[in-house]
């Protein structure tokens, strides 16, 4: 049979933000359980007693202290880096673009810690680089069908050591920490031990402390 029990720890578990902040003891039993009363109500199809739902939140808060890792990190292992003038190009996938792409390489100095990512989705290739590349990569993509092209972008690199790579979560908790701050990821980057995100340029500076708050 189901029970309040049985919904409240589906409900808290279907929402992380709320998951964390009981594990942690920060949200108040009390408002959780009004926010959730018309959906356990209509599971339920009847009406339930507000004390039920706390009590309930409470039960379940109890086993959440110890299965949620609270991940940290630390200067000896993880920074934060910021390059200015980047640029998105979003392109319709095709095999003419794939001849294309390999000669992107060649335009980008890399000595210079300029980047150069391209990313594969299901039916368009994002190609992030520096701004200083746009007319020579617009160029080689004549005759192709461009989706968009988003200028005035930085790229938020977070170095996460050898020391955290491997630990589940860590990527949620570094695009929590942006999300809280209201701000706007349009692409995630992750390779070997720095995750980049690209993010608009009024969102640098918000979003380089946010990264910087989580390292202790």
């Amino acid at each position: 049979m189901v029970t309040i029990s049985h919904i409240v720890n589906k409900l808290v578990d279907e929402r992380i933000y709320l998951y964390e902040a009981l594990s942690k003891g920060i949200a108040s039993y009390g408002s959780v359980a009004k926010h959730l009363k018309p959906e356990i109500e209509k599971e339920l199809n009847r009406e339930v007693d507000h004390f039920a739902i706390v009590t309930a939140l409470r039960r379940y808060a109890e086993k959440l202290v110890t299965k949620f890792n609270d991940i940290k990190f630390d200067t000896k292992f993880s920074e934060v880096n910021l390059k200015t003038h980047i640029i998105d190009i979003n392109v319709l996938k095709t095999q003419d673009l794939f001849d294309k792409l390999k000669r992107f390489y060649d335009l980008i100095n890399f000595d210079k810690g300029d980047i150069l990512h391209v990313i594969y989705g299901r039916s368009h290739v994002a190609i992030v680089t520096n701004e200083r590349y746009k007319e020579k990569i617009l160029n080689l993509l004549q005759n192709q069908k461009i989706k968009k092209i988003e200028e005035s972008l930085v790229a938020l690199s977070f170095t996460v050591g050898k020391n955290r790579i491997e630990e589940p979560g860590v990527l949620f908790k570094l695009t929590r920490s942006l999300a809280w701050e209201d701000i706007n990821v349009i692409e995630i980057i992750s390779v070997d031990l720095e995750v980049t995100f690209i993010v608009d340029k009024k969102d640098a500076i918000k979003g380089y402390n946010a990264l910087e708050k989580l390292i202790l």
